[in-house]
């Protein structure tokens, strides 16, 4: 395909200004040619924030636009199966936050349904692209943890217990933590430890949230404060994976805690958010030590990104669109794909079919 690709944004949150659209800026191959939401004030101001684009608030006018080659979706869940459906059968090739859908079927859906168009299509599991992930994950491959036994992750964050707004209507979210964070680490431990062939888990609820920020009233939440699995998976190893929103103390500068963690035969190796560029690393009688990330692993093979700049947290989200981008251009599937995304999507509705029968669940996963 000849370049530059051009971009449509559905979806003016917080999450395309602080993700999407500086990727995008960032690639020569690349260009943002319109906005999409149904905030009309909010696209004004992405007029001014993010410069001149076609702007309109309904996303069949972006999928209908034949000067739109891909889109990228960071709408309310709820929105996401007919918003990329719609572009998909236009030819658009998407990427899609997560969860990808409300439930497995849907993502599968979505999945199929951009395959079968030859479309490129990618879940944004924004942390897949931490430079320390990606050494994580090829200290796993490459054998120098030895044969993987446990997978653990952890993301605590310290929110307010203030509304979230759609975010916690079980209609327009499908769940809470477990489908906005903790889905994160479910494809951690898809990508690095095979297929979860059975788990447990349960999900919780501690706050009302009934009241927004300025102490208005709002609809009580519907969806999990807190999620958490163990599961066994197909290369022989077991995990343990927690979340919460209400952590009191891990706040990190609103980062949070995020730590995954591969306990090998040979060795430990441990990922965390607050510092991406290193990894903790300890073999056999050692104690685990930092040690600085590779050049190679610290940028998405070919991104033009200075790994240098910028808050260290914050700049790898950058590289999605440009793996995106490099996947459109080269005409090859984009990782990761919807497939991943309807994947960790069969784990999370396992999680609450787990609970709500008390008993273990094998995930359907079957594409």
């Amino acid at each position: 395909m000849s370049t530059p690709v051009r971009y449509a944004i559905i979806g003016a949150g917080a999450v395309s200004d602080y993700h999407h659209v500086p990727g995008i800026k960032l690639d020569s191959r690349a260009k943002l040619v319109a906005y999409c939401d149904p905030n009309e004030a909010l696209l004004q101001k992405r007029l001014s924030d993010w410069g001149p684009a076609k702007i309109t608030t309904k996303f069949e006018e972006i999928a209908a636009d034949p000067d739109i080659d891909a889109v990228v979706i960071a709408t309310p869940n709820d929105s996401h199966r007919p918003i990329a459906l719609a572009c998909v059968r236009a030819g658009k090739h998407v990427m899609c936050e997560k969860p990808l859908g409300l439930n497995f079927s849907e993502a599968r859906e979505m999945f199929l349904e951009a395959k079968r168009n030859n479309v490129r299509h990618m879940t944004a599991f924004t942390y897949r692209f931490a430079p320390s992930m990606r050494y994580l994950r090829h200290l796993v491959y490459s054998g120098a943890l030895g044969v993987p036994r446990h997978f653990r992750s952890q993301r605590f964050l310290d929110w307010p217990e203030t509304s979230w707004g759609w975010r916690q209507l079980k209609a327009r979210a499908g769940a809470g933590d477990l489908f906005d964070m903790t889905i994160h680490r479910i494809d951690y431990g898809l990508d690095l430890m095979g297929d979860i062939t059975a788990l447990t888990g349960a999900v919780a609820q501690y706050c009302p949230r009934d009241k927004f920020p300025d102490g208005s009233p709002s609809p009580k939440s519907e969806v999990d404060d807190w999620s958490a699995l163990i599961c066994l998976f197909s290369r022989g190893g077991v995990g343990v994976l927690e979340g919460t929103t209400v952590a009191k103390g891990y706040h990190f500068e609103g980062f949070g805690h995020d730590w995954a963690e591969i306990n090998g035969s040979e060795g430990s190796a441990v990922y965390q958010l607050k510092e991406p560029n290193t990894i903790l690393l300890g073999k056999q009688g050692q104690s685990l030590q930092k040690v600085e990330v590779p050049k190679e692993f610290l940028v998405w093979p070919g991104s033009p990104r200075d790994p240098s700049q910028g808050v260290p947290s914050t700049v790898f989200r950058y590289d999605l669109v440009y793996e995106l981008t490099s996947a459109i251009v080269e005409g090859r599937d984009a990782t990761p794909g919807f497939d991943a995304g309807a994947k960790s999507q069969a784990v999370a509705d396992a999680v609450l079919e787990s609970f709500e029968k008390r008993t273990w669940v094998t995930p359907q996963m079957t594409m």
